[in-house]
């Protein structure tokens, strides 16, 4: 595909042989990360705690089987920069965190230490390591002050968060860019730009208090699913789409063109900007038979009810938009969950999901 090509994909001739460090790479996103640079050739060091949850996408897809994974912790910058100088990278992609809103409320303390001051970590340990020539650092769409606009946020709007979790992410960014501007603006100094991301669907998650695992979850063992937040509208998209995104800009990044060393969103079409109930819908056209129940609760801690990002920037500029729309999305994460479901081998199904997806051929 040509650079022109909105939709275009990250060029294997660029990361095959490339030496990737990627942290959070036993989670749900980092997993599917992990593969994908695996399919592309890349020489990979991982670093993470344990799975977050049984099962995962990492045990299930025998993610450690095509990288080296180590077991850490970026709360520990000891560790960290003993592991970054000895993998030796040129691309550092920073997924590691901790990812949950309702979770945040319970564990601030453990929120705020690995999403703001694991990045200081990261950062500071990235600027000590001479062989790294580019950075990603993934955040969240909830790191902007939510005001519950209509239109989408740009990536120079304020950063926020009424909620731990959000909140943490707003930190990150502020880390990030303080970062860079006192230490990674000097000849020779690696690229650092971080990575904006909307709600994401795919196979392999089971977060705790997440609609589609929680779905998944009930469907599979002939539960009803409840629901708590029907009319919350949420900019939904497969996982593929900013994973595609982060490498897309991290090879922008090694390019050193002007502008890419900066903040981008990587969101949805506004047509994928939808309510929760529209989702539900869509997963029981391709799981039928399933109960759904309405029953939001009276009392719960505080949730946006709608934030969308705007992507102009990584449209006209990586250029990047998303291939798969919101239908195509929630039919590719059922067929993974009854793949798996039924005893499929879920590294051949993950990697011929994720080749379906990069080839371009219908799903």
């Amino acid at each position: 595909m040509s650079i022109a090509d909105p939709q275009r994909l990250p060029d294997p001739s660029f990361w095959s042989g490339k030496r990737v460090y990627l942290t959070g790479h036993t989670g749900f996103k980092g997993a599917w990360l992990a593969l994908w640079l695996q399919s592309l050739g890349c020489r990979i060091t991982g670093y993470a705690l344990a799975p977050p949850t049984r099962p995962s996408l990492f045990e299930l897809a025998q993610v450690s089987s095509g990288m080296v994974h180590e077991l850490g912790d970026i709360r520990d910058p000891i560790q960290l920069d003993e592991s970054l100088q000895r993998a030796r990278p040129e691309i550092v992609l920073h997924l590691a965190a901790q990812s949950l809103v309702r979770k945040s409320y319970r564990e601030p303390v453990t929120t705020y230490s690995t999403n703001v001051m694991g990045t200081v970590h990261l950062l500071d340990a990235v600027r000590r390591c001479e062989s790294v020539r580019a950075v990603v650092i993934v955040t969240s769409d909830k790191c902007y002050e939510n005001r519950e606009w209509l239109w989408g946020y740009r990536e120079g709007d304020a950063m926020g968060g009424h909620d731990p979790y959000s909140n943490s992410k707003g930190c990150a960014e502020l880390v990030t860019s303080a970062m860079r501007r006192s230490y990674f603006q000097i000849p020779g100094a690696a690229a650092v730009a971080s990575a904006r991301a909307g709600n994401v669907i795919g196979g392999g998650d089971w977060a705790e208090d997440r609609l589609v695992p929680d779905a998944m979850r009930a469907f599979a063992s002939g539960h009803p699913l409840i629901v708590r937040a029907p009319h919350a509208i949420r900019p939904w998209q497969h996982v593929f789409e900013p994973l595609r995104g982060y490498l897309l800009l991290a090879e922008a990044l090694w390019q050193r063109a002007d502008g890419i060393a900066d903040g981008w969103n990587f969101g949805p079409e506004d047509v994928d900007c939808r309510p929760v109930c529209d989702v539900v819908n869509l997963a029981c056209i391709h799981w039928p038979g399933v109960q759904v129940v309405y029953d939001p609760p009276s009392q719960a801690p505080h949730e946006a009810h709608f934030l969308k990002l705007d992507c102009t920037k990584a449209r006209e500029l990586l250029p990047w938009r998303p291939r798969w729309r919101l239908d195509t999305a929630v039919e590719q994460t059922v067929k993974w969950y009854r793949a798996q479901a039924s005893g499929t081998v879920m590294r051949d199904f993950s990697l011929a999901q994720l080749a379906r997806y990069a080839t371009g051929e219908a799903p």
